[in-house]
């Protein structure tokens, strides 16, 4: 029976075979653990739940391999792991360890499968939430009565679009008394993406199924939704039903980022930072938006924007120029509430929560640019963010308590710097190489966010970030006291404490040098302990006499010239750990 709707068009077949190149080189990089790649595909739209002509999925390979840290991502994004499917089985079986396992399990269905779960369930409980109140318009058929919000009336349906254009100021609207409340309820419903119920008819109802059934239908004709019907004749068939909610969440989801990008950030304003007092927005108007967010930003030129505006927001123009300027957002109470400290502070007796003349102006403590990253993710659940404001989404999202926003922002900055050959350039360091390309972004200012923070991701990141280039930090100033103020992150410390960041420092520096000798087949130079072979150390530093070999070795990090890189690379490692040792004495830390 699946089958036959496959292959009549009907069902989709949720793993297609896909040759594309761009699909291959996804399975290229989940085989090699490429986060940066992987994060590129990603956001380029390429399909994770294709396979190749082997069956392989994106998520089967990287769990193969052992690519934890991989595999989460792709779970996040959207990657199968349903594991009463082929492919589900087949990538929880042979995941390479139980850590990778264990978070196959984790993930059921409508997390594995669906990125828009959570803001699709957020959607439809605000059908039925009563607090914080977010609704600003009641529809009413006698006794019932149903607590909505224009914004998404507007966004989802055709004929609400156009009455609400007309009187934006409507607060009640009564329905009419010829249709069933049953068949209003079930249509609302599906507008608030909320599941259709298997049965139609409450047995209390003073109406029949095929009364309520022909009222849907005149319903949905009305307001112009075309698939409800689809939906209500879907006979029950899991993976059809399941099919065809996902369009609509994807449909719906297209509606809402539309209505965001012409209603919220298609309508800022930015005025003189000293002028936001006089900015005045009135309840009901054309966007209903029921407060204004602001972020400001020293510096810059800018003129009030907003194809609405005239009608609803008022600021007087004066002589005094002030580079600093506010970006003002229109924004809706329903969506801002995704955020925990959004949900609280229109809950308490906070100001923000009480009424007023006109909307209330709420700072957030972040760019402008920031701040519309945040409001599209709580719109759309969407995130594309250039990575010099990488750190300050971090900030920001923490603030807010927006814990999986928190994890792409540090998904984002240390998937930049996950393979050998993707290592980070920091800003500060390799300026005068040409052709280096500098990346916006301070590898200090990372680890010091990783501690605040408490990101481990981060702090994993900038380890292993400055392993690779200790020969660019070791003798700085900043890098002896970053370490030094890893030590005192203990408390009480001992002489007999480790320090956390240089330990997880040698790890990596051994783990560099070692990749390099295993490459070559020389990873005996390293013995158990991650320590240089002093017999190969001598014999390199031996043969690698400047009066035998001037103008034909390597130089190495002490001035010296070594036959070969591999024997420049047996210097250089003994030399940083000596630097390393020099400067635990200087700092007189025993680590």
């Amino acid at each position: 029976m699946v089958l036959q709707l496959v292959e009549s068009g009907v069902l989709r077949e949720e793993n297609p075979l896909d040759s594309s190149k761009e699909f291959n080189e996804l399975l290229e990089a989940c085989r090699r653990g490429d986060l940066r790649r992987t994060q590129e595909l990603i956001s380029a739209g390429v399909n994770l739940n294709g396979k190749d002509k082997f069956d392989y999925t994106p998520l089967i390979l990287a769990s193969l391999c052992g690519h934890y840290e991989l595999v989460e991502l792709l779970l996040e994004s959207g990657a199968l792991a349903e594991r009463d499917t082929f492919q589900g089985e087949r990538c929880i079986y042979n995941a390479l360890n139980n850590k990778i396992r264990n978070l196959l399990l984790r993930y059921d269905y409508s997390k594995s499968t669906d990125p828009l779960q959570p803001w699709a369930a957020h959607i439809a409980s605000l059908f039925s939430r009563k607090t914080p109140k977010t609704s600003d318009i009641t529809l009413m058929e006698g006794a019932e009565t149903f607590e909505l919000h224009k914004f998404i009336l507007s966004a989802r349906s055709p004929y609400f679009e156009n009455k609400l254009r007309e009187a934006p100021d409507t607060a009640l609207w009564k329905l009419p008394v010829s249709k069933p409340v049953e068949s209003f309820r079930i249509v609302l419903r599906y507008l608030y993406l909320g599941d259709i119920p298997r049965e139609i008819v409450d047995h209390r109802s003073n109406h029949t199924e095929e009364e309520v059934l022909r009222g849907i239908d005149k319903i949905g004709r009305q307001l112009e939704i075309p698939k409800l019907w689809e939906t209500i004749l879907s006979e029950y068939d899991r993976r059809l039903v399941r099919q065809r909610h996902q369009d609509e969440v994807n449909r719906a989801h297209q509606q809402i980022d539309d209505f965001f990008k012409q209603k919220v950030i298609g309508c800022k304003i930015i005025v003189d930072t000293q002028q936001v007092s006089e900015v005045k927005w009135l309840h009901d108007n054309s966007l209903f938006a029921d407060c204004l967010l602001r972020a400001d930003v020293q510096g810059g030129g800018g003129t009030n924007q907003g194809e609405e505006r005239g009608s609803n927001a008022t600021a007087r123009p004066t002589a005094t120029s002030d580079d600093r300027k506010s970006h003002l957002y229109p924004v809706h109470k329903a969506m801002l509430i995704r955020s925990p400290y959004f949900n609280t502070m229109f809950s308490g007796a906070f100001m923000e929560a009480q009424e007023s003349q006109h909307l209330r102006i709420i700072k957030v403590d972040c760019p402008p640019g920031v701040l519309e990253i945040i409001l599209r993710f709580l719109y759309t659940e969407q995130v594309e963010c250039p990575l010099e404001l990488g750190l300050d989404l971090l900030y920001a999202s923490d603030m807010l308590f927006l814990d999986k926003l928190k994890n792409k922002a540090a998904v984002l900055i240390s998937s930049l710097g996950s393979g050998n050959d993707n290592v980070l350039v920091d800003r500060t360091h390799g300026g005068d190489a040409a052709g280096v390309e500098m990346e916006p972004i301070n590898v200090y200012d990372v680890i010091h966010a990783a501690w605040e923070l408490r990101v481990q991701r981060l702090e994993t990141f900038a380890a292993r970030y400055l392993a690779y280039r200790l020969e660019d930090y070791i003798d700085e100033k900043e890098f002896a006291e970053l370490i030094q103020e890893s030590a005192t992150r203990v408390k009480d410390r001992q002489e007999t404490d480790t320090i956390e960041l240089l330990d997880d420092i040698r790890y990596y520096l051994g783990e560099r040098f070692r990749l390099r000798f295993e490459d070559a087949g020389l990873d005996e130079m390293l013995d158990e302990g991650g320590e240089m072979d002093a017999s190969i150390v001598t014999a390199s530093q031996e043969t690698s006499s400047p009066t035998t070999l001037v103008g034909t070795g390597v130089r190495t990090l002490d001035g010296a010239l070594a036959e070969d890189e591999f024997a420049s690379d047996a210097i250089n490692y003994e030399v940083l750990v000596q630097k390393i040792d020099m400067m635990l004495e200087t700092l007189d830390l025993d680590a």
